[in-house]
C-alpha cells in the first residue's frame, strides 16, 4: 500500500525531466544575453530561469490536478538545481540553507511583482520590475522593454496550450527574436 504513494511521482519523472530541460534550455537561449540585455552571469542566468519558471507556473496554475502536480515537481527540481549550483560554486554546507532562503525569497518576490504586471498586461511595469531585478546596481540600466514584450507574448502563447500539452510536459516557449517566424 505505502509504495503506491511513490508510484505516481516515479512515473512523472520522465515528464518532469523533459519539461525542466525544455524550460532551462529556453532560459539559456543566447538571444536573451546578446540582444535583450540580460547579463551572461550567474545572477543573469538565475534571473532568466526565474522569469521562465514564473511564466510556466502562471500557465500551470490554471491547469488540472496533473498540471499542478507537474508544476510542483518542476519547482522542486528548480530549487534542487539552485542548491546544487550554490554548492558547485564552493559555498560551504553551513551557508547553503541561508543562501537558499535568500534565493527563495528573491524568486517569490519576482513571482509577485512580475505576476502583477503580467496579469495587468502592463509592459512598462514589467520592464521596470525586470530592470530593477536584473540590473539592480546600474543607475543607467537598459530599459528591458524587449524582454518584457517577449514575456507578455509568451504568456499569451502559453495560455493557448491545452492542459494535455502541460500534463505531457510538452510546453514549449517561443524563441525570442523569432516571434514573426512562428
Amino acid at each position: 500500500m505505502i509504495f503506491n504513494l511513490f508510484k505516481k511521482k516515479n512515473s512523472n519523472r520522465a515528464i518532469v525531466d523533459r519539461q525542466y530541460a525544455i524550460l532551462t534550455s529556453s532560459a539559456r537561449i543566447p538571444f536573451f544575453y546578446s540582444d535583450l540585455d540580460v547579463p551572461d552571469t550567474v545572477m543573469g542566468r538565475f534571473e532568466m530561469l526565474s522569469l521562465v519558471m514564473i511564466l510556466f507556473f502562471r500557465r500551470t496554475s490554471g491547469s488540472g490536478q496533473s498540471g499542478k502536480e507537474l508544476a510542483q515537481e518542476i519547482i522542486d527540481a528548480f530549487f534542487q538545481d539552485i542548491d546544487h549550483s550554490i554548492r558547485e560554486l564552493g559555498v560551504g554546507d553551513q551557508s547553503v540553507p541561508k543562501r537558499m532562503k535568500k534565493f527563495a525569497g528573491m524568486f517569490y518576490g519576482r513571482v509577485q511583482s512580475y505576476g502583477e504586471a503580467l496579469q495587468a498586461e502592463d509592459g512598462a511595469a514589467l520592464a521596470q520590475a525586470l530592470r530593477r531585478n536584473i540590473h539592480p546596481d546600474m543607475s543607467e540600466a537598459p530599459s528591458m522593454e524587449g524582454l518584457a514584450a517577449w514575456a507578455l507574448r509568451t504568456e499569451k502563447r502559453l495560455a493557448a496550450l491545452s492542459d494535455d500539452d502541460i500534463a505531457r510536459g510538452a510546453l514549449q516557449l517561443p524563441v525570442p527574436g523569432q516571434e514573426d517566424l512562428q
